[in-house]
């Protein structure tokens, strides 16, 4: 099931990287180990900056510890934050850059979230680390590029691990009655599957309903996390779902203050990590007036969340 893109302002990081930086290090070549040079900030935490590669990049992924830490060691379904400064093989100009902006990134190993060279590069590794990637274009963005990144560029990371959690395949917590005949219901297993759905025939709400189906005692969810969710998705008339991680198996991160939808944004912030939320979005709340992909103009959608974890 194809995912929705209209859901984000943009695409997550590194799925669509944005030029920042500036072309502050040195053009002369220089590699160590065959890896481009830290020319500065050479130590966990701190920015740096990287020479230029020399000569023909490598044509398979090149992973280099340059600091080994001795936290946890990083696994398909951890959610890990890291800092990260990237650049392509022939500059010397970061086309991205987390160092600066004072945020982290969040990712899911093995969530597809990212360019499949950062999850093989970052799998095994131990939090505390700091690692250089040499990413070869097929394990990157190949013959399209993306944005300022040039079509068939190998590209050079720098990335500290700063941290990571395990997430669980379920929202727990308490069942709260869903006794309102004019709500959807919907299911309350926590075994990892998908939750039923059953949304009346009658015209929906006109205003948005953000409920506990489980609750929690997690944190309560803030504007500035990012959320790690499994989801269910549904058109309200015709009860036809449009949109599902269960389907594809694999959680979705959503870095809130980039939810496009703002219904979507507003019914998860201030509910608690570990609950299983019904939202139900109206048009003005949703897409409006404009088709999303296979959602038609004006409609009204049914979700079911679980918050998995925050980053």
């Amino acid at each position: 099931m194809r995912r929705i893109a209209g859901l984000l302002v943009v695409p997550l990081l590194l799925l669509s990287t944005a030029a920042c930086g500036d072309d502050k290090a040195s053009d002369s070549a220089s590699t160590k180990n065959g890896f481009p040079a830290i020319t500065a900030g050479a130590k966990f935490g701190e920015k740096p900056t990287l020479a230029k590669g020399e000569g023909d990049p490598p044509k398979e992924l090149k992973t280099e510890v340059i600091k080994k830490g001795d936290g946890a060691t990083l696994q398909d379904g951890d959610a890990v934050q890291v800092n990260y400064l990237g650049q392509e093989w022939d500059s010397t100009k970061p086309f991205d850059d987390s160092f600066g902006s004072g945020k982290p990134f969040g990712l899911v190993i093995g969530a597809g979230m990212v360019i499949p060279g950062w999850e093989q590069g970052l799998t095994g590794q131990k939090v505390g680390s700091r690692v250089e990637l040499v990413i070869p274009p097929d394990l990157a963005y190949g013959q399209q590029g993306k944005g300022d990144i040039k079509p068939d560029s190998t590209l050079v990371f720098v990335a500290d691990i700063l941290s990571s959690k395990k997430v669980p395949v379920s929202a727990k917590g308490t069942a709260v009655a869903q006794d309102d005949s004019a709500l959807p219901k919907v299911g309350t297993n926590t075994d990892g599957k998908a939750p039923s759905m059953e949304i009346p025939k009658s015209d929906p709400p006109k205003k948005l309903v953000s409920d506990y189906v489980l609750e929690s005692d997690g944190e309560a969810v803030k504007e500035s996390d990012t959320v790690v969710v499994n989801y269910e998705a549904y058109l309200w008339k015709g009860a036809e779902k449009f949109d599902s991680t269960y389907a594809s198996g694999k959680v979705a991160a959503f870095p809130l203050s980039n939810i496009a939808v703002k219904g979507l944004k507003d019914g998860l912030i201030g509910k608690k990590v570990g609950s299983r939320v019904l939202l139900v979005i109206p048009p003005d709340q949703g897409f409006g007036q404009e088709a999303e992909q296979t959602i038609p103009a004006g409609s009204t959608l049914v979700w079911s969340v679980d918050i998995l974890e925050k980053m």
